[in-house]
């Protein structure tokens, strides 16, 4: 009979060799410098993370968009944008491509610099120098000034909440001409000068004249105007008008205030509460608001004690609507989610007074727990230094199973530990997603073997193929690094994020639509 462990170490030698050494010291394999670039724009906010600071993320950012061609750097600020929804890295790469290509830059600018917020990101950003300039230039102050001239008089005046460079700063830099005498008395308004009040746009006027008697006696009954939520919150307002801020907001801005709400007594009346929850779970609106699951998680896991349970019921009904871009696939489906040490820190990194409560243990917990819901066969297998029992039950909803797998004890990182225990128990599946931030040094070789031979996964990846040979691998990295644990190949896809387009992914992968590099040929297609 033939040497099992003779054959295993055969397998093994064919795996390819490492070529990289990750952030915890471990053997990795070196993602490509479009891979990586993708990477960092799906996963990366410019904070500090575990293994990287800002700095460091930030120029290894700008090294790879010399690496790679302008048009890459385009789809990759559009993938990011339109897909990932992130905010920083797409006005980065804008930014990027003003000094590299700025013709392309000008195709994508409205793509991208599709809010203030945006536009405020990518002029900070140029006025930074980080891209090698601090002044905007001729074509950036156009696309900008372009930008104003296409936004209404209301759009303008509901874009001005915001510092660092406020809107008005902006308007300072470029000098728009106004187009009459309404978008004169806007500018100058905005820039705080002083103007004939009966010239501004009527929702300007509501507001001025509700500024001027809230808090008043005079003014107890007068009902807010139709202006952003932040316009509002700092004026001494009644109770009974947050209550009809409260009846009048949209979804996003209703999901985003909730503990504000609370603060201020609104959700102490119970028919308003009930109202608000009503909203939370109303399947027209979210889809409307084009809410995804971690969005919604946001919201659960920053509720405070004083929220009513029925809103945290209606968030919970929420995700659940949230979560139909959860593909359901043919076969058995396996998903490790990773509990290590690293993994309790913030997904989108570490910034004073703006980091978020919802850590990359959350985000992973969600993935599996959306996955298990919607693929009720599907096991779990939780690992940080080695797997990690859970027992969840697939009718449970998806927030109580991701609550159970983020309270799970840390450790280090074995990513090869989940599938070392499928192999030790000669399990058979279709699919395997692990979801990580691919820091694995438990199982490496160290550099003393560097370049010698595979990842400890690859190795038990291998093992697992030649029982199931039609089985694939999805890797998704929820943070902004530039390894991963299982070489990219035919049968192996690596993604970055943590948007519900990573449910997509594994959907094209799940249907054998998945080639070598799928998501970088993914972001390759996107239109300019």
């Amino acid at each position: 009979m033939a040497s099992k462990t003779l054959f295993q170490t055969i397998v093994g030698m064919l795996q390819p060799k490492t070529d990289a050494v990750n952030e915890a010291g471990g053997t990795a394999y070196q993602f490509s410098y479009k891979h990586a670039l993708a990477q960092f724009a799906a996963t990366g906010c410019l904070n500090s993370t575990f293994y990287a600071s800002d700095e460091q993320q930030l120029q290894n950012i700008l090294q790879l968009c010399q690496t790679v061609e302008p048009e890459f750097i385009a789809r990759t600020a559009l993938y990011a944008r339109e897909r990932g929804y992130m905010k920083d890295l797409p006005a980065l790469l804008c930014a990027v491509l003003s000094v590299k290509s700025p013709g392309l830059m000008a195709e994508i600018f409205d793509r991208v610099i599709d809010s203030p917020k945006m536009l405020r990101n990518f002029v900070q950003i140029m006025r930074s120098g980080v891209v090698g300039r601090k002044s905007l230039g001729s074509l950036p102050k156009r696309m900008i000034l372009q930008w104003l001239e296409a936004r209404t008089d209301e759009q303008l005046f509901h874009g001005s909440v915001g510092n660092s460079p406020s809107l008005a700063d902006i308007i300072k830099m470029v000098h728009p001409k106004p187009r009459d005498e309404q978008r004169r008395a806007l500018l100058g308004y905005l820039i705080g000068r002083d103007v004939d009040q009966a010239a501004l746009p009527a929702v300007v006027q509501q507001f001025e004249v509700f500024k001027g008697v809230v808090g008043k006696e005079s003014g107890l009954n007068e009902t807010p105007p139709d202006v952003p939520f932040q316009m509002l919150t700092a004026l001494p307002l009644t109770s009974g008008q947050w209550k009809q801020i409260a009846r009048n907001a949209s979804w996003q801005t209703t999901r985003m205030n909730l503990n504000t709400f609370a603060r201020h007594g609104v959700l102490d009346d119970g028919q308003l509460a009930a109202d608000i929850a009503s909203r939370l779970r109303n399947e027209q609106l979210i889809e409307k608001a084009k809410a995804f699951p971690y969005q919604l998680m946001v919201a659960y896991l920053n509720t405070g004690e004083n929220v009513p349970l029925v809103i945290r019921e209606a968030l919970q009904d929420a995700m659940e609507t949230a979560i139909r871009n959860v593909p359901q696939v043919a076969g058995k489906v396996y998903v490790f989610p990773d509990v290590s040490g690293s993994m309790q820190s913030a997904v989108t990194g570490q910034r004073q007074g703006s980091t978020s409560k919802v850590r990359c243990i959350d985000v992973a917990a969600l993935v599996a727990a959306a996955m298990l819901r919607k693929n009720p066969t599907a096991e779990v297998i939780p690992f940080s230094d080695n797997v990690v029992k859970c027992q969840l039950n697939p009718r449970d909803s998806v927030m109580t199973n991701a609550h159970k797998l983020a309270s799970l004890p840390s450790g280090g990182t074995s990513c090869s530990a989940p599938l070392r225990f499928l192999n030790s128990q000669n399990a058979s599946g279709d699919l395997v997603i692990y979801v990580s931030d691919n820091e694995s040094w438990m199982d490496s070789s160290r550099v003393q073997y560097f370049g010698s031979r595979a990842t400890e996964t690859m190795a038990e990846w291998a093992k697992f193929k030649t029982r199931n040979p039609k089985a694939k691998l999805v890797c998704i990295d929820i943070q902004p690094y530039g390894t991963t644990q299982a070489k990219e190949q035919r049968d192996v896809t690596n993604v970055g994020g943590f948007s519900d387009q990573v449910f997509s992914l594994i959907a094209d992968v799940a249907a054998g639509n998945a080639t070598e590099n799928h998501w970088v040929k993914v972001i390759e297609s996107v239109t300019l």
